[in-house]
């Protein structure tokens, strides 16, 4: 579905990202790790058409060039960016949240269709689609930028750190939501610092550290690799 191919991007001098290459097929869960700074927050705007990618690389959508394009087409083409820190409207409600979410035009034919799937993966938003979104809890608040993505009718979701600040409770039935939209038919590409959670949901994992890919494999044998278990799931 989604094809990275030696991807590269810098910040100035510094490089963030170095010959980067990961796919992502429709229904299918994908999780990044990595430490702090290892380039993975720069992936998926790279990925999102906010940060440039250097000459050489690719990214492609079912075949569909998107290197160098603008993020607006590549919201278009059908891939969606849920930013660390929500980026929602707080001073707007629940349902105008969402309903900005269906702006592209690939998204307006199946706006009723989309907000139903929305509200069916989030049932608490659909008591509250009249509330006022800075009033609401942290996980209520990524619901809500989860459901806003989800409207654009995309095909892939890129999640930036969505349990951050969350509580325990509201962290299980994110990745239980998450679960629920892949089975759905969405490829998912995840970066996460709650490593077990994400494992436990994912198909595959790569494993990043100063701007490379240097491992990866099923979420399984991710889980059940001694190092991966040092570095990431709190082992040894």
């Amino acid at each position: 579905m989604i094809e990275i191919s030696a991807i590269s991007a810098f910040y100035g001098k510094h490089c963030a990202l170095d010959g980067v290459s990961l796919t992502v097929q429709r229904g299918e869960l994908v999780v990044i790790l990595g430490a702090n700074g290892a380039g993975k927050t720069t992936l998926l705007k790279a990925i999102g058409g906010l940060v440039p990618v250097a000459p050489g690389g690719r990214i492609a959508m079912a075949g569909k060039e998107l290197t160098a394009v603008p993020a607006h087409d590549i919201v278009a083409a059908g891939v969606a960016l849920v930013p660390e820190g929500r980026g929602i409207f707080g001073e707007m409600t629940v349902r105008e949240n969402l309903l900005l979410g269906a702006y592209p035009a690939r998204a307006r034919k199946t706006e009723a269709r989309n907000l139903e799937l929305v509200l069916s993966l989030f049932p608490r938003l659909n008591e509250r689609l009249r509330q006022t979104v800075r009033t609401m809890s942290g996980g209520e608040q990524q619901m809500v930028a989860i459901g806003r993505a989800l409207m654009t009718a995309p095909d892939i979701l890129l999640l930036d750190e969505p349990s951050l600040g969350l509580s325990p409770i509201m962290c299980k039935e994110l990745f239980q939501s998450l679960g629920r939209i892949r089975d759905a038919g969405l490829g998912i590409l995840l970066v996460e610092q709650n490593a077990k959670q994400s494992l436990k949901i994912a198909d595959r994992g790569y494993l990043i550290e100063s701007g490379r890919i240097v491992g990866a494999g099923t979420g399984a044998a991710l889980s059940a690799d001694p190092a991966v278990q040092r570095a990431y799931l709190g082992a040894g």
